[in-house]
């Protein structure tokens, strides 16, 4: 079952009117019990089947495992879904043609049939409406290496995620574990600090950088343990500032692939896609691809323990949020 919000006053106006919240989620929310939003887009785009299905059920696991209750959010038939049925993640995960859905794409998807599945931004936009203030993913986009100038004076690319602008609007509190290393990570973190966006790292002085623990970027805020980055989150929320604030929390060691390798793998991949004249929206896609048979595997099996991690860790913090 789930509660229709649309045409409620107030409560129906703006991106509300599109919202189909889940029974359990609607009544977790109602009561003031933790809630974590996760994406749709590592469902539909980020893993093959079944793979993508069960990483999917493995964050929700790892989230209810906390005390807190999952809404896997995405897209269906003109709808913005937040908490999705055992059936609606099977359909999700074996769909063929699912649109990528962030901001600048949200109207276009909610006019056509089928599903869509949600990116950063777009998830940060639907949780905020409804109600949930603490989101979990893998890694957000950022700058883009030669985004902002070429090689030989050559102009940039302007190739920035919409997540950083996202991360400035929107108040949600966003747990991944870093930017992508396959990005400039020191001009991601100085964009987010330009853009007022507090970045604060859980366990290390680096932000961390996705597959690696470390990224060689020092990390503007650290703390030690999930409830000192619930304090800060609850005090950031409180001050109703406008921006969501970024936590972050490195890969588990067992799992990480140190940074050298995965620099080496990067830098390749990079060249790869410039002779093969990869870019704009293809280039992330392909540069993931490409580091993952680079590194013989190894980079999925860090996303993969990542992501588990992250949804553990934003439950943490929902939990103390909400008590």
């Amino acid at each position: 079952m789930k509660a229709d919000v649309r045409g409620s006053g107030d409560e129906g106006r703006g991106v509300r009117e599109f919202l189909l919240v889940a029974d359990e989620v609607a009544a977790a929310l109602s009561d003031g019990r933790p809630v974590v939003a996760l994406e749709s887009t590592l469902i539909s785009h980020g893993f093959p089947y079944p793979e993508n299905l069960t990483i999917a059920h493995d964050s929700e696991a790892a989230v209810r495992e906390q005390g807190a209750v999952p809404a896997t959010i995405a897209i269906r038939d003109g709808r913005i879904r937040v908490g999705l049925s055992p059936d609606e993640l099977m359909s999700l995960a074996s769909a063929h043609g699912v649109a990528k859905v962030a901001r600048p794409t949200l109207a276009a998807a909610l006019t056509r049939e089928g599903w869509g599945a949600t990116t950063v931004s777009a998830t940060m936009i639907a949780a905020h409406a409804a109600g949930i203030a603490v989101f979990a993913t893998g890694g957000i986009g950022g700058v883009h290496r030669g985004a902002l100038a070429g090689g030989g004076g050559a102009p940039g690319t302007l190739d920035i995620s919409a997540d950083l602008d996202e991360l400035a609007r929107t108040e949600v509190i966003v747990v991944c574990a870093g930017p992508k290393l396959i990005l400039d990570v020191p001009l991601t973190v100085e964009a987010l600090e330009t853009r007022g966006v507090p970045v604060l790292t859980i366990g290390s002085d680096d932000v961390p950088g996705f597959w690696a623990r470390h990224s060689g970027v020092r990390s503007p805020v650290v703390v030690q343990s999930v409830a000192e980055a619930a304090r800060v989150a609850d005090a950031h929320l409180r001050l109703s500032v406008g921006t969501g604030m970024l936590v972050c929390i490195p890969v588990p060691a067992p799992d990480e692939v140190p940074r050298e390798r995965i620099e080496a793998a990067i830098e390749r991949a990079n060249a790869e896609a410039g002779a093969a004249g990869v870019r704009g929206a293809d280039l992330t896609p392909w540069l993931l691809a490409r580091v993952a048979e680079l590194t013989e595997g190894d980079s999925v099996r860090a996303n993969l323990s990542l992501i588990r991690n992250n949804a553990r860790t934003a439950a943490g913090i929902a939990v103390v949020l909400a008590s």
